[in-house]
């Protein structure tokens, strides 16, 4: 059973005085307009519509929580990338998201969703940049990797790790798909432990899950201007970032 198939839509959150006054943990999830980000949370909640509600006029520039046991919420961010978007809904939607991301003590990380084929966008580096400062934990998926060949997906793999990897601070990363149902397990295994639910529930972590053994490392953060440098570091494990035990 998936840790997190007892979801259900708990509020919408337009001011940060609104924030659920009951959370012990909270994982957002972040990402780029057509990432496949509702797509992610629905397959890990085993749910065809549950993160519907954020498409919901009126609500896509809200915080969308959902509870998954008392106290404890993923929270569905409002996509970014929206160039068209009135400057006072920018405005506003940058009020909410930055001061939740660096200033809410109940959030226990965080799931950024980026495309496989198009991954590490100025947006989402500036996503990173805003959230790593806080020093807490960060997991990438790669969305719609089945639409990659196998060749593909190593080098998208590759090129993230290696920005990551320059970022010092605890990143972990996998290839994912909703559709074809792809790294839910190891991305289950992640999180449940941020948000203190049992792991027994899920599969054992594969040896090879992705960037586990670059959560463990202690390093200096070097900010996300290194972003050119970190694609000179070492080359990670064939298997680091790549697909795990679910995959193909």
């Amino acid at each position: 059973m998936p840790l997190f198939q007892k979801a259900v839509f708990q509020t919408t959150v337009a001011r940060l005085q609104d924030l659920p006054d009951d959370s012990q943990a909270e994982i957002a999830f972040a990402g780029r307009s057509n990432s496949g980000k509702s797509s992610a949370i629905n397959a890990l909640a085993n749910h065809t519509r549950l993160a519907f509600v954020s498409r919901t006029p009126g609500r896509t520039q809200h915080l969308n929580y959902f509870r998954i046991e008392p106290g404890k919420y993923l929270v569905d961010l409002p996509g970014y990338g929206y160039a068209k978007a009135p400057e006072e809904i920018r405005a506003q939607w940058e009020g909410l998201l930055a001061p939740y991301l660096r200033r809410r003590e109940a959030l226990c990380g965080l799931v950024l969703i980026m495309d496989s084929r198009h991954p590490l966008t100025e947006l989402d580096l500036q996503m990173l940049g805003w959230f790593a400062p806080t020093g807490k934990p960060i997991h990438v998926l790669l969305s719609k990797a089945d639409k990659l060949t196998r060749q593909q997906q190593e080098l998208a793999s590759r090129e993230v790790a290696s920005v990551l990897t320059a970022t010092g601070g605890r990143c972990t990363w996998q290839l994912f798909s909703s559709l074809r149902k792809w790294g839910i397990v190891q991305a289950e295994t992640v999180l449940a432990g941020w948000v203190g639910l049992s792991v027994k529930e899920a599969a054992a972590p594969p040896a090879s899950l992705p960037g586990a053994a670059r959560t463990r490392a202690k390093r200096a953060a070097i900010g996300w201007s290194a972003r050119s440098a970190g694609r000179q570091q070492k080359k990670p494990p064939a298997k680091g970032g790549s697909r795990g035990q679910d995959m193909p």
